[in-house]
């Protein structure tokens, strides 16, 4: 067997094997966000940048009891959403890419959310993270959100090699079967809140330390 043949399925393993043991200790995981319908999951997906789940789920608890559709967003003004999300952080851009989006849903697909990623990254504000969470958690449909614990936890396993959210992306979505993609990505978050926060990993206890290029370099890291 050629070398890479070899390694693309060492990396199959290795990727099986930490969905494996992350599935046995954090079970079955459902989506962070609080959303009713895939256009709500859409909406705090998009609020979800550079903040915490926490807030945007007590963010949008009152934003969707009030504003449950898209015609209900793509008919407010900038000022007045930014009001109601300026806990999130970043709520100028937020509120705009939020008030596009919806006015796109309205007009260019009849206040229906699309359910591919073409149709989805065509929204304004709409990359593939929030596209692949959409697609996963909302439609069932195979996505790999990539956010910054995945980013930084494949880097830590010696696994992405790359900071490019879109490349690592690609080589999880190529080693991985695609039933598991979205769940591989809860579970990899909840591993980086529970035992691989940014700064203050916990390597000693870390139930992927053996498979983990970093935890291997730790003393007791061997098996």
């Amino acid at each position: 067997m050629p070398a890479s043949a070899k390694k693309s399925v060492a990396l199959k393993r290795k990727l099986a094997a930490i969905y494996d043991r992350l599935l046995a200790v954090y079970g079955p995981q459902k989506c962070f966000l609080n959303h009713e319908t895939p256009f709500q999951l859409l909406v705090a997906t998009i609020l979800s940048a550079q903040c915490t789940d926490k807030m945007v789920n007590r963010v949008t608890e009152s934003l969707f009891r009030d504003y449950p559709e898209p015609a209900d967003f793509a008919k407010m003004d900038p000022e007045q959403l930014e009001k109601l999300i300026h806990s999130c952080g970043y709520y100028r851009a937020k509120a705009k890419n939020i008030i596009a989006a919806s006015r796109a849903i309205v007009e260019r697909f009849h206040s229906k959310i699309p359910n591919t990623m073409e149709e989805l990254t065509s929204l304004p504000g709409v990359g593939r993270k929030t596209a692949n969470v959409v697609l996963a958690d909302a439609f069932g449909v195979p996505g790999l959100p990539v956010d910054t614990h995945v980013k930084r936890i494949m880097n830590l396993a010696g696994i992405a090699g790359t900071e490019d959210p879109e490349k690592i992306e690609a080589r999880l979505s190529a080693n991985l079967d695609p039933e598991k993609w979205g769940e591989f990505s809860h579970l990899v978050i909840q591993h980086g809140r529970s035992r691989c926060p940014a700064g203050r990993p916990d390597c000693v206890h870390c139930e992927i330390r053996t498979l983990c290029a970093r935890g291997l370099k730790r003393p007791g890291g061997k098996p």
